[in-house]
């Protein structure tokens, strides 16, 4: 192995001894434990390396028969078997044809050439994000008047004089919680009946699900009388929130071929910045109707719910949920849907087979992972790989909520009213937030399985700090008849920065993480755990930002949430590993490196490196690896694989 791919030998004996430990249970126990805990060379192996090609043949024949597919695909599982084997030698595979070379060639110079249900699948999803953001932004506008109508205004004269700030206080506490409800809800309910709900429906039943909730609770907003009854609605569209939030993104993950699944999962929080560009469009043009225009802007996000709960019964059910559920026949047509060719196709099926039979051997055959939910919810935290997981799309997560980009979300339109300008205009100044957060997720569909999540993370968070920073400072412009408009300015150029620097990092990132870092034995119940820790820091955030408005001013709180950005740059440094171009069985080995030796080696060894080459500006060649492919090289050195 390359000096640059070795990890020190005393690592090596730390972790063994570590494992050892821990596990002081029978000798069968302690070595799936330490194949868990230990993957110190960051090796990314392939189950079907290695087999001779009578037995691999043999192999198939026999899954083929017992798992009841019909007899004239095995020509065609026995092909895309071999092409699993090896996928770099394809080209010199006696059993393929030119059509079944060019094919294969395709999938790397035209990546983006994919079935039509493929796409549509992620044109469904795209749908169900879109009615995410544009629930958010329903509230945005709506926060300037229906304090008011129902009787709880934060601001003086309404709540009172200026002395009166209890009233105030307790009011602005009150408009919180009303904005928080869908949150909450998420994080205390919907998002953990997500489990139960994926495992007995389906991808597809549960996003049906989700779209009644989303169609029916917008009307409920739109008509209530007190802010009890605007709560209790909000409530029950958190339920169609989280159901799409822990199912959406794994829908898409699970069907997506591993070159662009980055692409296409990440088109959740794409469309759901759609979604908030819409709903600042639809609060534009009800925001002169007079007292009716907030009850018209809660109400509008039924729109598109509409063709979600019409259109999902049409696109195919995830393979890998019909594998769990030992359907084979079905996630067979499943994939012939969602593949370019049968061999295709077929290949899947086999190789993801295959790893989800070594993620058994590793998980489910040592009693983990095989328990009911809250037995999968206790492994999050103490089976190593899973925990590693559960530790980096937390971090994600709550960094999405750390940078500050849902107190613009939530709350732009009150935010520039404080710049000082109207309430119509400062609609206006949404609009230019959701129009930029959307236009710029789209670099991200090119670069996330390109530069990867992590780079776009480590590129997002340092232009997050001071772009949000220096808008909290603009505040300190003071308002008089010169400058008033230099102040309004200065502060929608820098927000307008710092959503441009989001967009295409720390937007799209977070959900598409989550979706695919966890085997699927624990994947439902890891994307529960996910979402709950994001929309419980959006409760908090949705829940004090008013009152951090009147205790801090903007500035105060500018300022706050740009430090958090620093504090998140840090652990993702450190913890977040990169999964980009990786199957998500692949992602097993990934995660398998223990979290200390994925830190030290990003300090000691990444983070120099990067010191020399892009401040002292040396020529250091390449970035150290800690990943590599079993495959990259067999040649033999000193017994071991080459890496």
């Amino acid at each position: 192995m390359s000096e640059d791919n070795k990890v020190s030998q005393e690592h090596k004996e730390e972790t063994s001894k570590e494992v050892a430990a821990q596990n002081p249970a029978p000798e069968k126990k302690v070595d799936i434990a330490q194949k868990l805990n230990e993957n110190l060379t960051g090796e990314i192996r392939n189950p079907l390396r290695g087999i001779p090609r009578d037995k691999l043949l043999a192999d198939v024949a026999r899954f083929q028969q017992e798992k009841g597919l019909p007899e004239d695909i095995l020509p065609l599982l026995q092909k895309g078997a071999l092409v699993a084997q090896d996928p770099a030698g394809f080209e010199h595979l006696d059993v393929l044809d030119e059509d079944d070379r060019r094919a294969l060639r395709e999938e790397v110079t035209h990546r983006w050439k994919h079935p039509w249900a493929l796409y549509y699948t992620i044109a469904l999803n795209s749908i169900a994000a879109a009615i995410q953001g544009w629930d958010q932004t329903g509230s945005n506008g709506a926060n300037l008047a229906y304090p008011v109508a129902l009787g709880i205004p934060d601001t003086p004269p309404d709540c009172g004089p200026i002395a009166n700030e209890g009233v105030c206080s307790k009011n602005s506490w009150i408009i919180g919680f009303v904005n928080a409800m869908p949150y909450i809800t998420i994080c205390l309910f919907a998002a953990w009946i997500s489990d139960p709900l994926n495992d007995l429906l389906g991808r597809r039943g549960v996003i049906f699900v989700a779209a009644i909730f989303s169609l029916f609770a917008p009307f409920g907003m739109a008509v209530s009388q007190t802010w009890g009854q605007l709560a209790a609605c909000r409530m029950l569209l958190g339920i169609g929130m989280g159901l799409k939030e822990v199912t959406v993104p794994v829908f898409s993950a699970e069907n997506a071929p591993a070159i662009i699944r980055g692409g296409l999962v990440m088109s959740w929080q794409m469309w759901t910045a759609f979604g908030i560009f819409l709903g600042t469009c639809a609060n534009l043009a009800v925001g002169k109707t007079g007292d009716i225009a907030w009850r018209l802007q809660f109400g509008s996000a039924f729109i598109p719910a509409v063709p979600l709960v019409l259109g999902v019964y049409f696109s195919p059910e995830s393979p890998r949920w019909y594998l769990k559920k030992h359907k084979y026949l079905k996630a067979w047509k499943s994939l012939l849907r969602l593949r370019n060719t049968p061999l295709q196709a077929a290949r899947d099926l086999y190789y993801i087979q295959c790893l989800l039979d070594e993620e058994e051997r590793l998980v489910i055959e040592s009693g983990l992972g095989a328990g009911n939910m809250f037995t999968r919810f206790v492994e999050l935290f103490t089976i190593p790989r899973v925990r590693r997981a559960t530790w980096a799309s937390g971090i994600v997560m709550i960094a999405q909520q750390m940078c500050g980009i849902n107190i613009i979300s939530f709350y732009s339109s009150t935010i520039f009213k404080q710049s000082g300008i109207s309430d119509y205009t400062a609609l206006w100044a949404s609009f230019g937030f959701g129009l930029i957060n959307f236009l710029f997720a789209w670099p991200a569909v090119w670069t996330i399985d390109t530069f990867g999540r992590r780079a776009l993370l480590l590129f997002t968070f340092p232009n997050m700090f001071w772009t949000l920073l220096t808008a909290g400072l603009c505040y300190l412009i003071q308002p008089d008849v010169e400058n008033s408009q230099a102040r309004i300015a200065a502060v929608a150029t820098f927000v307008y920065l710092f959503a441009a620097f989001y967009s295409p990092g720390e937007g799209p990132v977070p959900f598409m993480y989550s979706a695919e870092v966890f085997p699927l034995s624990h994947r439902e119940i890891g994307m529960s755990w996910a979402v709950a820790t994001n929309n419980f820091w959006a409760g908090v955030l949705s829940l004090t930002f008013p009152r951090m408005l009147i205790a801090m001013t903007a500035t105060g709180a500018f300022g706050f949430y740009a430090g958090l950005n620093l504090i998140a740059l840090a652990l993702i440094f450190m913890f977040v590993p990169e999964t980009k171009q990786k199957t998500l069985e692949e992602l097993d080995y990934v995660f398998a490196v223990p979290d200390r030796v994925h830190a030290r080696y990003q300090l000691t060894q990444v983070l120099p490196w990067w010191f020399k080459r892009w401040v002292l500006f040396r020529k250091e060649g390449k970035c150290p690896e800690l990943y590599h492919e079993e495959y990259v090289s067999a040649e033999p050195e000193n017994g071991a694989q080459k890496a």
